[in-house]
């Protein structure tokens, strides 16, 4: 039976981008001191951050990078070449500074938080992690529910609530990242169904399959999508989503509703925007997709979301390196609104 979603979990408001105010905005951009569309897709995410910020300006000095880091049952099914121990060894690293994102992030100027949405082991206190954990690491989806409705709704809220308190501390920018051993198999489900889209399309390589442990992966996959018809968003997210990937979803939406973009990294990211635009829509124009993914299935994620990435680069590390890549192009689009003469000021000789 489907849950009654609101009986548990209630989404935020969310207003959408006014798109009344596009061709003003395009005007604005128009008349700077330049050639008229000479400034391409900048233009395009201009008039978006744009309409999102609308009355105000936007703004992007503020980046914050949020990890969410969680474990999947459905790793017992061998679906990752890597043991979910894995998780915990890469959350040390990102707490250490000596990840990936952490190197990009420096070079970005952008923050980080980690966020242990649902790690399958007791993590050390650490003064820069955040402990939202929901439970240890989700069920296998291939044989039960990956958790309860009121664990994702938990999860849900808990996300949300983290993007709100770091907007109210000052973030201009959202960025999404995450770390769970077994996630990109939890993803090609929620894709499945959500997309929606057959299921061997959905399914990748995801950190470095070899035919054997495709072979693996793949029958997991098949197998916990043959246990349970489900295709409401929520019950969906119940049924075979990750902990990291609920509360990314809760985080799109808690900037949203504070009317702040999300940048969204690759495939993983992306199944959590399909999933937050499932469950409301409006979010969709808050959303910023960073980058398109060399993972199997993310063409059909951003095809289903209508969305073009800004950069294609080959990427599909995730950690939300992507994402920290895209920062200084939105910073960039938004000083083009806020910086940039007018083009009639400078033929008048007003700068």
């Amino acid at each position: 039976m489907p849950t009654d979603t609101l009986t548990i979990w209630q989404p935020p408001a969310i207003a959408p981008v006014d798109l009344s105010v596009e061709t003003t905005i395009r005007a604005r951009i128009d008349g700077k001191a330049k050639p008229l569309g000479s400034l391409g897709r900048i233009e395009d995410l201009a008039v978006q951050l744009g309409m999102i910020r609308h009355p105000g300006e936007p703004r992007g000095d503020n980046a914050v990078l949020m990890v969410f880091a969680g474990d999947h049952g459905l790793t017992a099914e061998g679906v990752s070449q890597f043991p979910a121990a894995v998780t915990v060894a890469m959350v040390m690293t990102y707490l250490a500074g000596r990840a990936c994102a952490n190197a990009f992030a420096a070079a970005s100027q952008v923050d980080v938080r980690v966020i242990d949405a649902g790690v399958a082991a007791e993590l050390p206190a650490h003064p820069d992690l955040i402990d939202a954990k929901i439970r240890m690491g989700t069920g296998n989806a291939a044989r039960e529910p990956a958790m309860t409705p009121q664990q994702a709704a938990d999860a849900l809220s808990k996300g949300c609530e983290l993007a709100v308190a770091e907007i109210r501390d000052g973030a201009d920018i959202i960025a999404l990242g995450e770390m769970g051993i077994g996630n990109t198999a939890s993803s090609s489900l929620l894709l499945h169904r959500l997309a929606p889209a057959p299921l061997d399309q959905c399914i990748g390589v995801g950190a470095g399959q070899d035919p054997a442990g495709m072979a693996k992966k793949r029958a997991a996959i098949e197998m916990a999508a043959a246990r349970s018809n489900a295709i409401a968003p929520f019950d969906v997210l119940a049924e075979f989503g990750g902990l990291e990937i609920a509360m990314m979803a809760g985080a799109i939406l808690g900037a949203a509703s504070r009317r702040r973009p999300v940048i969204i990294d690759g495939f993983i990211a992306t199944a959590a925007a399909l999933l937050a635009v499932r469950l409301c829509p409006a979010a969709r124009g808050y959303c910023v997709f960073a980058h398109r993914s060399a993972e199997r299935g993310h063409d059909i994620a951003l095809a289903a979301l209508e969305a073009r990435p800004l950069l294609d680069l080959g990427l599909r590390l995730g950690e939300g390196t992507g994402a920290i890549l895209a920062v200084p192009l939105l910073r960039a689009a938004a000083r083009l609104l806020t910086d940039v003469v007018d083009l009639s000021d400078v033929l008048a000789g007003k700068i």
